[in-house]
């Protein structure tokens, strides 16, 4: 594929799949009458994901996560929570911490507790959150849909992988490549060595045999430079 009609695909792609905007707000709208309140959740992750540096983990990500879980949609008991996960799963994210997930998910806690819900549902949004640390399979079929569609990139098409991979190296550009490239190469062995890369049936029938050669070439290609 070339990159003319590479960028004319993700174009297409941007005009039809659903904005996670909407989904947000909607969701929202459901629990509160209070626009200010859905407005202002709403700016701060749009700033967050929006900040200098982020060429992956932008809103970008959160709108194709949730193209990705709309499908199953019939599939997931608690979407509302699904869809509070997916927008905070990635508001805080330092390449120099390693503790993103746990302050991600605090934040999703503190600013669902503006909200009339269970206690439930907000823990249930805190544990997904941190499911996104090691994406190792989860008793709640949710979370296990979550993760996956967390990491639907790695079963792309090698043309759009390799953008998410340079896209990456970007947002860890503080580290020299021999640091980079033992943490990533790391991180490549982490899911190869997985039993299934994929917790459901359907994202890894979807994309687990494409995911294995993605990680694979790149593990290569990263050792041999």
């Amino acid at each position: 594929m070339t990159l003319t009609s590479l960028t004319l695909a993700q174009a297409l792609v941007a005009i039809f799949r659903p904005m996670f905007q909407h989904i947000f707000n909607t969701e929202l709208a459901a629990i509160t009458s209070d626009k200010d309140l859905i407005e202002n959740l709403w700016e701060e992750i749009k700033r967050s994901y929006s900040k200098p540096g982020r060429y992956y983990h932008s809103l970008s990500h959160l709108d194709n996560l949730v193209s990705e879980l709309i499908p199953v949609k019939d599939q997931i008991a608690d979407w509302q929570t699904l869809v509070f996960s997916i927008a905070y799963h990635d508001i805080i994210y330092n390449t120099v911490k390693n503790d993103n997930e746990e302050q991600s998910a605090k934040i999703a806690y503190d600013r669902l507790s503006k909200l009339s819900i269970p206690a439930s549902q907000k823990e249930k949004c805190f544990n997904q959150i941190m499911a996104t640390k090691r994406h190792a399979i989860s008793d709640d079929d949710d979370t296990n849909f979550f993760i996956d569609a967390d990491l639907t990139i790695l079963g792309a098409d090698y043309g759009v992988y390799h953008q998410y991979s340079t896209m990456i190296r970007k947002e860890y550009k503080l580290y020299p490549d021999f640091v980079y490239k033992s943490g990533r190469q790391k991180v490549l062995r982490h899911f190869l060595q997985m039993k299934n890369i994929y917790k459901t049936a359907y994202f890894r029938n979807k994309y687990e045999m494409q995911a294995r050669k993605n990680l694979t070439d790149e593990l290569k290609e990263l050792s041999s430079t």
